[in-house]
């Protein structure tokens, strides 16, 4: 994974600074990462009911489940290309 850069203009156009920009991308990516890991428990859940306390080698079932979740895209940066592309609707608490 490398690293990029956001143009900052474009990062603030819809709010009023940079900060609240941030803030936005974050509870986003918190709603990302709790959405992610609820499918990841819902998919692993059967496998985990399937083991017996005699399971000590890792399940391929669940090695699978796991990479295939690590290979996915980072919740912060798909929450940052949703508010970079104005797919990401907010508002504020007092609106």
């Amino acid at each position: 994974m490398s690293i990029q850069t956001l143009d900052l203009n474009k990062f603030e156009k819809d709010v009023d600074n940079v900060y609240e920009g941030v803030v936005i991308v974050s509870k986003r990516a918190r709603q990302i990462n709790d959405e992610i890991k609820m499918e990841q428990n819902q998919r692993l859940e059967p496998i985990i009911a399937k083991e017996t306390e005699d399971d000590t080698i890792m399940n391929q079932d669940k090695m699978n489940i796991s990479l295939e979740f690590e290979k996915r895209e980072k919740p912060t940066q798909e929450a940052a290309d949703e508010f970079m592309n104005e797919e990401l609707n907010f508002r504020y608490r007092d609106e």
